[in-house]
């Protein structure tokens, strides 16, 4: 594995862990003493999203993981969390058995997803893939979102006590 940083090819696996449908490896260079991480995934078959437009693209792991990240920049969520959710959704779609998915699915399964860990991140996420015109449908979002996380809180509580 070449360093980032120096370009050697000598490097040392630190520690290894399974991250989603991922095995995460950190590696230090034998060279600069550098640490890096490396992630390892079997080659998939191909996916492609069909976009809002029509226009078909390769399904991209990097993309969804930037929109999650974006929407996750300055919330108390582990980069592990993240990475960790966008394996999950990856595994989702290709375990569809589809060929093409369309990007308005994808949107709502990492909006379902990102629901369940971090309120201002779905938000986020919500407002720009929901593209809201105004403030109202801003509002009228949260409101719906209050509405299922009053839901969730007695179902979570009822499973608890069982």
């Amino acid at each position: 594995m070449r360093c980032p940083y120096c370009q050697n090819d000598d490097s040392r696996v630190v520690d290894t862990r399974k991250v989603g449908s991922a095995v995460r490896r950190r590696r230090e260079c034998l060279s600069c003493s550098q640490r890096f991480t490396t992630y390892e995934r079997l080659a998939p078959i191909s996916l492609f999203v069909v976009k809002r437009d029509g226009r078909r693209e390769p399904f991209n792991r990097e993309k969804l993981a930037r929109g999650i990240q974006l929407a996750c920049v300055k919330r108390p969520l582990s980069q592990e969390v993240i990475e960790s959710t966008v394996g999950e959704i990856e595994s989702d779609l290709y375990a569809m058995g589809k060929a093409e998915v369309d990007s308005d699915l994808i949107g709502e399964i990492v909006m379902d997803e990102l629901r369940k860990l971090d309120d201002v991140a779905y938000v986020r996420f919500a407002s720009v893939y929901r593209r809201f015109e105004d403030v109202d449908s801003l509002a009228e979002e949260i409101s719906e979102f209050r509405k299922w996380k009053r839901r969730k809180v007695p179902e979570e509580e009822a499973t608890a006590e069982a």
